[in-house]
């Protein structure tokens, strides 16, 4: 009794063994969590280090520096960038994908922590902020008001807002753009002080020393302890007004009489705007691990009972939820599946004319898809948009076994065999080439999901719920399919009138291909050379078609940035804001925009641009974004460019193309090559935007010291230096309390007092003898440019070319451009790497085309086993390039591009083609052994019996993937490139398969039935 024979012969048995699988895959379906993308570990950790007033080359020097150098020797880095800005130093340090991020954490701050005491002692200690998960957040809160200060509502956001928010589960950081945190404003006055002989840093001893946080302890009693309290720090406004500075002429002076005295803000350099009001927002990510859909959904559900306390006048809006658009992709995705098992069992039905037929493979799909979950949530995997892309073209696949198991019991009882011999015998004879089918589709699979890099975090689930699903589909082809084959299918049904219409055409449609096979097997020569073109021709295509890392999609949502001259203040920003307004207001697809001005850099503006509803809107985000490009461009004194959301999870945030020039040598001789090679760019018409972010436009006011005076008047450069930072730096000397919570005191001069070098002039400092001089005194000032901002990337000078290509224009074309460019331009010793979504596409690179040579090698030895023939695999996969050609057609054309989608089509080909090629090369061998047939009568007689569920399965497979490739809407982009790959590579090499295995066969095929004759 073979192994099939038992569920044919008892039906309940193999009844049981499917509804278990139903039942269980049920529960697991319930049990899953649901997310956009498979869960991964992408970690950033910036280390930030304030140097109040240094200058960018001194805090390059004596803070960016030995701090890179320290943690560059840390495990699981990537890579290093920093930056290096007037008072601030920033390095981002970049973590390998899935490197553990508590543990990166701890090897940074390790590395950190062992050269503090290298740092200048005017340096605040680093502080480090490690970033997990996506790189842009997935709920932005707007506040606005009319009644309250930007200080009050960010106060509320962080005493209140973020405190609720943090409760719910899932939430892992609230980030306040636009935050403007309380501050003690020492607004001084250095014309009053020169009068009444103040000097910078007595102002500032003053407040350390009367400003102070006294911890007494306590006292003990006879029978209690009594804490002592001491008033020894200033609390509000008016203490502050009120602080004695010094003695002067047998009078008190106090702060009053040299400052104006606020409660304002720590920075004024940035201003946001939603529907025209000044405005704060709150932006909330959400933990790794956690379900984005759920998080926010609570977050949401949390909210209305927060704004029942808001304060009078505050209101709230939802600027931006991206877990709308991954609510709609997913939904989008979940409703191709239905469609595509509603075509793919019209397609079974019209190839079986019955409808009772059809429900033994269709039965499959539902069976497969669901019990497949049971595997996924035993290996902890979610329902994302990739495993249920995955279940979409699983469709196609997991009826093709049943389809086989059927075609071939009908066959038998159309001979006139009864239902349950015909089933014994028509299992028994197709049990191997289901389990070849079914290993070789699981084997294509195998090497995508042990890949590392982005392409393995993303795709290893995608691959082992395909490979499941398949493996599902075989057990169930060979325990449930024959028995129920054999209480459906009787001659009542083959001798239906429609049956039997269906039945003849096929016929007449059998005995054409054959007719038509057998001249081409006259013709073998031609088709030899015609196959050889066809791979020739495959290896033509992939050099010219375009490559990226990923389909741009329509996400619903577009930042943009505003880059102003690095000189720019919040004023400047400002003027610009009426232009802005007017375009976005009155673009066609915006649904609604907010405006941060000063953000990220004190001279950028961003601008969220939230869009219509995909149904509401003519033109897709890529159609219409060339037209908004220019618009924006047209506003005066400001670089605008809008680029699209990353693709993928672990893309960087921002422009596509990043282009990194690397040199040991100066800035400026840096500058002068990058500036060639953006101005060479732009004259290409490749790109809408590019730009470096090297520029050498930041005035400064250089202050020499004659040190041989300032040594006469006992004046050191630290005095100097502390003074002038008092002044100008914008610095805080400590903190006060108020209301239970600390706020920075910052002295500064106003901005009236900073305008020009001419003020500091009068800037008086104490000399040895306490008598106050001028700065000018011994002093002079050079006006000169130099880079805003110095950048590093792996601790070597840097400028990065950003550019966003034009509609049609890939990443992957515009890096070879500016590769090809920089050849032409750059001197030796000027190298070049990649950042963000570019250094992961070069990353990535070739990774699926390995995946792809490696799942060819393993079909061919899983083959290469079941047929225990060296030679067989190698006729069955000459159907694979047949395949890839069609596939690769439209792309040639413009269709899509080469990306990871594609290539994801491209490997599962391998497995769905070699299907076409088992069937016929499994049977020609079985008819060469059993009925002494020669090599070509064999194969023509096997091609002519297999026809029919070869092409069966492959219209299953291309009518299947029909709904992605008219996708439309959220996650549409990517669909579409999986589907038009699949159904185009289906279709022609289906084509070819029918004629090009036969001919390979009959020329390379072994002769079986000599070998019988031999033994007998």
């Amino acid at each position: 009794m073979r192994f099939t024979d038992i569920f044919i012969k008892r039906p309940v048995l193999s009844c049981v063994i499917s509804l278990l699988i139903l039942v269980m895959g049920l529960a697991s379906m319930f049990s899953m969590n649901i997310r956009q993308y498979p869960k991964m570990q992408n970690t950033t950790i910036t280390v930030r280090t304030l140097y109040p007033g240094a200058s960018p080359a001194v805090v390059q020097s004596f803070v960016t520096r030995p701090i890179q150098q320290s943690v560059g020797s840390a495990d699981g880095i990537d890579y290093l960038t920093s930056s290096s800005s007037l008072g601030m130093s920033t390095i981002v340090v970049h973590i390998k994908l899935n490197y553990d991020p508590n543990s990166a954490l701890a090897n940074v701050n390790s590395k950190v922590q062992a050269i503090l005491n290298k740092l200048p002692r005017a340096a605040e200690s680093p502080t480090l902020i490690k970033e997990t998960g996506a790189s842009f957040p997935a709920l932005i809160i707007g506040f606005t008001s009319n009644n309250l200060s930007p200080e009050q509502i960010t106060a509320y956001i962080k005493n209140v807002i973020s405190s609720n928010l943090y409760s719910v589960d899932g939430v892992s950081k609230i980030d306040v753009w636009g935050a403007k945190e309380y501050a003690m404003r020492l607004w001084l006055n250095p014309e009053k002080m020169a009068k009444l002989g103040v000097t910078p840093l007595e102002v500032r001893s003053a407040v350390l020393r009367n400003n102070y946080q006294a911890t007494a302890g306590r006292i003990k009693g006879k029978t209690d302890f009594l804490n002592i309290i001491m008033d020894t720090d200033l609390q509000s406004v008016k203490a502050f007004k009120n602080l004695v500075i010094k003695r002067y002429k047998d009078r008190l002076v106090r702060m009053k009489d040299i400052a104006k005295v606020e409660l304002g803000a720590e920075d004024y350099d940035h201003l946001n705007t939603l529907d025209g009001k000044k405005a704060v927002f709150a932006a909330v990510s959400t933990a790794p691990g956690s379900n984005p859909l759920t998080v926010i959904k609570n977050v949401l559900r949390n909210f209305p009972h927060l704004k029942k306390n808001f304060p009078h006048g505050l209101m709230a809006k939802i600027s931006y939820d991206g877990t709308k658009y991954i609510q709609i992709a997913i939904d989008e995705v979940a409703k191709t599946i239905i469609e595509a098992s509603i075509i793919v069992v019209i397609v079974i039905f019209l190839f079986l004319g019955s409808l009772r037929t059809v429900i033994i493979p269709s039965v499959t799909i539902p069976l497969s898809l669901i019990g497949v979950c049971l595997l996924m949530l035993s290996l902890n995997f979610s329902l994302n948009l990739l495993t249920l892309l995955a279940m979409v073209l699983a469709i196609g696949m997991v009826v093709d076994d049943a389809i086989v198991v059927l075609e071939n019991i009908y066959r038998h009882v159309e001979e006139g065999m009864e239902p349950i011999p015909a089933a014994i015998k028509g299992a028994r004879e197709i049990t191997g080439p289901v389990i070849v089918m079914t290993c070789t589709l699981a084997a294509v699979y195998a090497p995508m999901g042990f890949m590392g890099g982005l392409t393995g975090a993303l795709f290893k689930e995608f691959a082992f719920t395909l490979a499941a699903a398949v493996g599902i589909s075989g057990v169930i082809a060979l325990t449930f399919s024959p028995m129920l084959t054999s209480r459906i299918v009787s001659q009542k049904v083959i001798n239906a009138p429609f049956v039997k219409r269906v039945d003849k055409l096929f016929a007449k449609l059998r005995n054409g291909y054959s007719n038509v096979l057998s001249m081409t097997l006259e013709n073998r020569p031609v088709i030899v050379i015609a196959t050889l073109i066809i791979m020739v021709s495959c290896y033509v295509f992939l050099l010219f078609i375009p490559k990226e890392l990923a389909p741009t999609e329509d996400q619903g949502f577009l930042p943009a940035i505003g880059i102003a001259p690095s000189t720019a203040n919040l004023d400047y920003l400002l003027e610009s804001n009426p232009a802005l307004n007017k375009i976005l207001s009155n673009f066609p697809a915006i649904k609604d925009y907010f405006i941060i001005n000063g953000r990220p850099k004190d001279s950028n503006i961003m601008t969220g641009l939230i869009l219509k509803d995909w149904s509401k809107r003519k033109k897709t985000q890529m159609e219409f974004t060339p037209l908004l490009q220019q618009k924006l461009s047209s506003i005066p004194g400001m670089k605008i460019f809008a680029y699209a959301m990353p693709p993928l999870p672990g893309v960087a945030f921002g422009a596509p193309v990043r282009f990194v020039l690397l040199s040991t040598n100066t800035y400026k001789n840096l500058y002068g090559f990058a500036d060639k090679l953006v101005k060479a760019a732009q004259k290409s018409g490749h790109f809408y935007y590019v730009d470096s972010d090297l520029k050498f436009n930041s005035g400064e006011v250089e202050i020499k010291i004659d040190r041989a005076k300032a040594a006469a008047l006992g004046i050191d450069m630290q005095h100097i230096a502390d003074s002038l930072g008092t002044l100008l730096s914008g610095a805080h000397i400590n903190y006060f309390r108020t209301l239970g919570y600390s706020y920075k005191v910052i002295p500064q001069v106003p901005d009236s007092f900073r305008r020009s070098e001419e003020s500091l002039r009068r800037v008086n400092i104490t000399t040895a003898t306490g008598k106050l001089v001028p700065l000018s005194t011994f002093v002079r000032f050079e006006r000169s440019t130099s880079p805003p901002e110095l950048i590093q990337f792996q601790q070597l000078n840097a400028a990065t070319i950003s550019a966003i290509p034009v509609m049609g224009f890939t990443q992957g074309q515009s890096l070879e451009y500016l590769r090809s460019l920089s050849a032409k331009v750059l001197p030796k010793y000027i190298a070049y790497n990649y950042a963000g979504a570019s250094r992961q596409y070069m990353q990535e690179g070739n990774a699926l085309m390995y995946a792809f040579m490696l799942a060819m090698i393993i079909i061919y030895l899983v083959l290469a086993g079941q047929f225990e023939s060296f030679i067989d695999p190698i006729i069955i996969l000459v159907s694979v390039p047949m395949s890839i050609f069609g596939a690769l057609l439209p792309l040639f054309f413009g269709a899509t591009t080469m990306n990871i989608y594609t290539e994801i089509g491209l490997i599962t080909l391998i497995g769905l083609i070699s299907k076409h090629g088992i069937l016929m090369v499994e049977f020609a061998n079985k008819l060469q052994e059993n009925e002494g047939l020669g090599i070509q009568e064999a194969i023509e007689k096997s091609a002519a019996i297999r026809l029919r569920p070869i092409l069966m399965t492959t219209a299953a497979m291309i009518f299947g993937v029909i709904p992605l490739t008219l996708a439309t809407g959220a996650g549409a982009e990517s669909r579409f490139a999986v589907g038009i790959v699949i159904s185009s590579g289906m279709f022609v090499g289906t084509i070819f398969t029918l004629f090009v295995i036969p001919t390979v066969y009959s020329l390379f095929g072994h002769n079986r039935s000599n070998k019988e004759i031999a033994t007998s």
